[in-house]
């Protein structure tokens, strides 16, 4: 079985799981703090063990790096890393808001820049997104791209939660420039929506977002045409350590994304 097979399936296994439970009473709770240092909902605990019950049936060989479990080891070989958000949203599914995620991603070594496979799973509707690095970022079968025409209507999506007063400061330019700014609350699926040309620019200073976030989603973007830099100009990359924090800029093309390296005075 292919990577992306096993991930498509783990993905389809959890939104089967977790249909029913969005928005109930029942998806919240208090499991304490996972690996990623998020309280844990029963939301995310049944999401995580149906992807980590699935990858143990198969015998896949990985080390799984989850949001709630931490480092798994399922292999004293492993090919690779399983890069796990089961639930990406867990403020959304829990309060029934239909934005919310199942995140997967495949690297093949310890950094960012060698994910090989990705899906994004809507996890409100059954949407599938996925990405193989080289052949490009797919929404249920079909190919997608980032925005390539700048639209009248310039949506930018923008994280501030908890942001600094030096970064808000920053972003002031950006916020005063654009038409229509928006936040849904789960990384993965705005990175999804993204490549798929809802969203023209993505854009989080924050230096809050870890690995499981936004790995699954920085494939799909990038196959997909996007150019995804850090916060100092360069090509996006990190090691995939629960210690990293990382901050980023996603531009749909060119043009919009030398608009807002000179709005934000990156050099």
């Amino acid at each position: 079985m292919r990577v992306i097979e096993v991930l498509q399936e783990a993905s389809l296994r959890v939104y089967n799981n977790v249909k029913h439970l969005a928005g109930t009473e029942e998806s919240g709770g208090d499991f304490g703090r996972g690996a990623g240092g998020d309280i844990s909902r029963k939301i995310d605990i049944v999401a995580e063990k149906t992807v980590l019950d699935y990858l143990k049936e198969i015998k896949f060989d990985c080390t799984v790096l989850g949001e709630e479990c931490g480092r798994v080891e399922l292999s004293k070989n492993p090919k690779g890393f399983i890069i796990m958000d089961a639930i990406d949203g867990s403020t959304n599914a829990v309060r029934g808001i239909p934005f919310f995620c199942c995140s997967l991603a495949f690297a093949t070594d310890n950094k960012l820049s060698s994910i090989t496979d990705s899906v994004v799973m809507d996890l409100s509707n059954g949407e599938m997104y996925h990405a193989i690095k080289g052949k490009g970022a797919f929404l249920n079968g079909k190919r997608i791209h980032a925005n390539e025409k700048k639209h009248f209507y310039f949506v930018v999506g923008l994280d501030m939660s908890g942001i600094s007063q030096d970064s808000l400061q920053q972003l002031a330019p950006i916020i005063s420039a654009s038409n229509h700014i928006r936040h849904f609350g789960a990384v993965a699926l705005e990175l999804a929506i993204f490549a798929r040309g809802l969203v023209d620019v993505f854009v989080d200073l924050r230096d809050k977002l870890r690995i499981t976030d936004v790995a699954a989603g920085y494939l799909i973007a990038l196959e997909a045409g996007g150019y995804i830099i850090d916060k100092s100009g360069k090509f996006l990359d990190s090691d995939l350590s629960y210690k990293s924090r990382i901050s980023f800029i996603a531009a749909a093309n060119k043009e919009f994304l030398d608009d807002i390296v000179k709005k934000l005075k990156i050099r």
